[in-house]
């Protein structure tokens, strides 16, 4: 008999703004019925990460939480649970969610439902996938993506892909060690990038000692 994954519910607070979450319990769970995330690469040890919440995608929605959108059309890249893209619907935003993951889409519908927001756009999409139907757009967002090193360029090319001529990017980077080669990357680009590190209300409770990266064009 198949077990399923087990399933949290939390609520996350952004001052007085309370969004409510579907997440795994934890990165032990796992489930590939007809292997299909393994056919896609996706390993029994990778597969739990899209599902939970971590310290840089709580940075990423508190810094959404309080950024500027109006009349921007905006992309989350490696959307994972979609924290930062639940928060942006809660304020109405222009938002588009991507992942790689097969259950990413389930998890933020099903959060979308929970928070009784309006129905947010999904692509199941890789970086090195071209066109998608995706379009283009004026603010890219996205937390701990570069993991690996061959991920600099594959995510580059991915955001200038679909970026407006004028756009800007903003990663939350918990310094994995491919920042520079992000930059340089973007840099190639006509990106001019530049990194900081959050205020310590954005980081209270957290051990995060990252930094944000915004690029512009």
């Amino acid at each position: 008999m198949v077990s399923l994954p087990r399933i949290r519910y939390q609520t996350v607070e952004f001052g007085d703004v309370d969004i409510h979450v579907r997440t795994l319990r934890d990165h032990m769970q796992y489930l590939d019925v007809d292997g299909i995330a393994e056919n896609l690469g996706i390993s029994s040890a990778t597969w739990p990460i899209f599902g939970v919440i971590w310290d840089s995608g709580r940075i990423l929605a508190r810094h959404m939480a309080e950024f500027k959108i109006a009349g921007k059309r905006i992309l989350e890249v490696g959307c994972g649970i979609g924290l930062a893209s639940l928060v942006l619907n809660h304020r109405l935003a222009d938002i588009t969610a991507t992942d790689y993951h097969p259950e990413a889409e389930s998890f933020l519908m099903k959060n979308v439902v929970l928070n009784k927001g309006k129905a947010i756009p999904f692509f199941r999409t890789g970086w090195e996938d071209e066109g998608g139907g995706l379009g283009r757009f004026d603010l890219v967002i996205g937390s701990d993506l570069l993991y690996e090193r061959g991920h600099a360029g594959l995510l580059s090319h991915f955001i200038d892909q679909h970026a407006n001529p004028r756009c800007e990017v903003v990663l939350v980077d918990p310094g994995r060690g491919n920042q520079g080669r992000f930059t340089k990357c973007m840099a190639e680009l006509g990106y001019a990038g530049r990194g900081y590190t959050p205020e310590n209300e954005a980081c209270a409770g957290l051990s995060f000692k990252g930094r944000i990266l915004t690029y512009l064009r």
